[in-house]
């Protein structure tokens, strides 16, 4: 079994290739072209992941995902914010409603 801590050993591995060279790091060349470039990419990782399940193809998919979850690692990175921040927030929401968690925000 694949456990959880997957994410926050690469989120330690995009945070070391923040200041790495651009020219021998993806992760770097990214960060280094500000978030206007990883917002980008988010949103084309994410349309292709929709893509994805539209063609019905489950390792597509998942190949897809990981694309979107490992940009958005990045993006958070970026925001000085990890993989903790964000399972934070889903364990607060658990148990509650979809529904009435969405009506608790502020509009």
């Amino acid at each position: 079994m694949i456990h959880a801590d997957i994410l926050t050993r690469l989120a330690d591995t995009i945070d070391s290739r923040k200041g790495a060279d651009p020219a021998t790091s993806y992760t770097a060349k990214l960060m280094d072209k500000g978030l206007d470039a990883i917002l980008k990419k988010v949103g084309e990782e994410a349309v292709e992941t929709v893509m994805a399940a539209k063609d019905g193809d489950k390792l597509h998919l998942v190949r897809e995902v990981a694309d979107l979850w490992f940009h958005s690692l990045i993006l958070l990175a970026q925001q000085g914010l990890g993989p903790n921040d964000v399972l934070a927030e889903l364990a607060r929401r658990e148990g509650i409603s979809g529904i009435d968690e969405k009506n608790s925000r502020p509009e």
